[in-house]
């Protein structure tokens, strides 16, 4: 099979594209045929040895995939050869064929692409887990999100929604906001050309906003946690943007403000069945039609490298796909 292979924790450039042995599932493990895969910004940080797991060299990157049952492991109930499938790995989607343990595969529903399967994994899954099991986000409270427009900051514009919040997008460019706008944010910031938190204010008052959302961190981490009401809640996701805020913790006691973080990867080890029933959640919203991924760009297999570097240059807007071989 061909698999895109990191030797080196050097960075995207170092990554290569090789034919390899498909891997075999062991005890409670699938082999999928991948069809589509899809980047996430922790793709970038794993292949430079920057994320919180570092597994051992070389590894395949790639965290999100859909494609067909290949062959189960001993103890796989469930699931069948043949089967349409989706699934989220720490490592190894990158590539024609990948291993994942079953309790991270869900049933795709015959109507549905590979690519929106793909698409619904990682970003999707975190951003649910985010705003319903840790802010418990309500109907008509206010959610601000960071880094709107890209593949977690989308799905929690739509999943704001879906819950019935007025959320607020905060982005970078008029273009970027458009496509939040296009996806259901009641209010646009750009936060590169403006002061985020006065703008805030402007949209909702002295009340403040109930969740914020925030992958990116770094300079615009104090200025939403500042914005925050009464017993508001702030999400940290990630550090999209390099750096690592140290915040007053003096903010946290004034309001009575919840500081909450969001590590999505051990949410899916500690409690498999919460996260299967959260993805199994995403994939009937999609399936009745109330929204769908927003797919940025598509690329075959052997252009990994342009769509890893368009996520790293943060000019795409929802998910990027990689599409094997396996589509023919």
């Amino acid at each position: 099979m061909r698999a895109v292979l990191c030797k080196t924790l050097d960075g995207v450039d170092a990554l290569t594209l090789e034919t390899i042995d498909p891997p075999k599932p062991g005890a409670g493990e699938v082999l999928i045929r991948v069809h589509v895969a899809a980047l996430n910004f922790p793709d970038l940080l794993i292949v430079e040895g920057r994320y919180q797991v570092k597994p051992p060299l070389p590894f395949v990157p790639g965290m999100e995939m859909a494609g067909v049952v290949h062959g189960v492991g001993e103890g796989v109930e469930g699931l069948r050869i043949g089967d349409r499938v989706s699934a989220v790995v720490t490592w190894g989607a990158f590539a024609e064929f990948a291993i994942a343990h079953a309790e991270r595969v869900v049933a795709l529903p015959d109507t549905m692409d590979f690519g929106v399967g793909a698409a619904l994994g990682l970003a999707y899954q975190t951003v649910w887990h985010a705003l319903k099991s840790r802010a418990r986000l309500r109907k008509g409270e206010t959610l601000l999100v960071l880094g709107a427009s890209g593949g977690v900051g989308l799905a929690a514009v739509q999943l704001g929604r879906q819950v019935g919040a007025t959320v607020i997008a905060a982005a970078s460019s008029p273009e970027k906001l458009d496509v939040c706008l296009a996806q259901g944010a009641d209010h646009a910031i750009n936060y590169r050309d403006s002061d985020l938190r006065k703008e805030i204010q402007a949209i909702v008052g002295s009340n403040g906003v109930d969740v914020v959302l925030d992958p990116v961190g770094g300079a615009y981490a104090e200025p939403a946690l500042r914005s925050l009401g009464w017993r508001g809640r702030y999400l940290v996701v990630g550090f999209a943007e390099g750096t690592v805020p140290k915040l007053p913790l003096n903010l946290a006691l004034l309001s009575e403000r919840d500081i909450m973080g969001v590590y999505v990867g051990e949410f899916f080890r500690r409690e498999p069945q919460a996260r299967l029933d959260l993805a199994r959640e995403l994939t009937g919203f999609v399936a009745a039609g109330h929204f769908a991924p927003v797919i940025s760009a598509s690329f075959p297999l052997a252009r990994y490298g342009e769509a890893m570097k368009a996520l790293q240059g943060r000019v795409a807007t929802g998910k990027i796909l990689l599409t094997m071989s396996a589509m023919a």
